[in-house]
């Protein structure tokens, strides 16, 4: 009998959850995700200090050397998380998700600019946008952010996505993916409840994500579902058949050592006969649902909040590590 990793590939596309290169080589995903906690934590491992080290002296060639170290680590922050994600897709076959800086997620024009800025470093790495998803925090600005991309051929990852009307925001605004964040939901609900365990059928995560699908399904929008931020395996085989599972390597290691039968929970077939309502999503509804979506409300601005603390982390430890190059 086969593993629960090939049968999940099988019906639904295996994207690995990490910025750790060793692990991408060893689960053959086809795409890959990276965020700020995951680059910063890449960053501190042993392996990857090349990586690190020729992004910050490709920066001090190019400011030339009595460039304040400031600006030096400033230029290499914005270019150490492509730095990887050119590593990466010389991996895997697909694309790369490379993230906006949390810290412009309300600025709508910041971060289109971010994002034009992100593919141009691709492009003059030679790799074309279409291996590149650009990945930003779906609140209402950056939902219109990702708009604007999407017109110029960028393709976009919604991410800190939690409710219902982010999800519907994204496709009605021609989106090309979304990332539900499953065990964060989860988490949010066993502190809220006081549940210590759920199962896999009546996780909060599965039931949102399940959600999301079929309703997707149902009215025919071409925004991509990827789950995302999982905390067991029950919350993925509950799930197969989505678009799209971004998965971490310890997880992809369990599905890959366990066999079992995997049956697929999830279709178009089944979305297009259940009885759901469409909801039209302009800018007052979304702000109403989401003030009433109260684990939203708090896990997306928790959620961005820790993206910022990892950047400002990388930051450091960029400064710090030229500091030692230049010593």
């Amino acid at each position: 009998m086969a593993n629960l990793l090939d049968q999940l590939k099988e019906m639904t596309v295996v994207v690995a959850d990490t910025g750790d290169i060793q692990a991408i080589e060893k689960f053959t995903p086809r795409d890959a995700t990276t965020n700020p906690s995951l680059i910063t934590a890449a960053a501190e491992m042993p392996q990857y200090q090349g990586i690190v080290d020729d992004t910050l002296k490709a920066a001090r060639e190019s400011l030339g050397a009595d460039a304040p170290a400031s600006e030096v680590v400033s230029l290499a922050f914005d270019r150490l998380a492509v730095s990887f994600g050119l590593k990466i897709l010389d991996i895997v076959p697909g694309r790369v998700s490379t993230e906006v800086d949390a810290r412009l997620s309300y600025d709508t024009e910041a971060t289109i600019a971010k994002g034009r800025d992100l593919i141009a470093q691709y492009e003059a790495a030679g790799v074309d946008r279409k291996r590149i998803l650009i990945k930003i925090a779906a609140t209402w600005e950056g939902i219109q952010a990702a708009a604007v991309l999407e017109k110029e051929g960028i393709s976009t990852n919604l991410t800190l996505l939690f409710g219902l009307h982010q999800a519907i925001a994204c496709a009605e605004n021609g989106i090309t993916l979304i990332s539900p964040f499953v065990g964060r939901i989860l988490d949010w609900y066993k502190k809220d409840t006081g549940t210590e365990s759920y199962a896999p059928a009546e996780d909060p995560g599965v039931l949102s994500v399940t959600q999301i699908y079929n309703y997707y399904k149902k009215f025919g929008y071409n925004t991509e579902v990827m789950g995302a931020s999982f905390r067991n395996v029950g919350e993925i085989t509950e799930l197969a058949g989505v678009d799209l599972l971004t998965i971490s390597p310890s997880i992809l290691d369990e599905l890959q050592s366990t066999e079992g039968e995997l049956p697929r929970k999830l279709s178009a077939d089944k979305a297009a006969n259940d009885d759901i309502e469409k909801l039209s999503m302009d800018k007052a509804t979304f702000e109403a649902m989401h003030k009433e979506d109260r684990m939203a409300t708090e896990k997306l601005a928790e959620g961005i909040d820790g993206f910022a603390k990892a950047l400002e982390k990388l930051e450091g430890l960029l400064a710090d590590r030229l500091a030692s190059l230049e010593s």
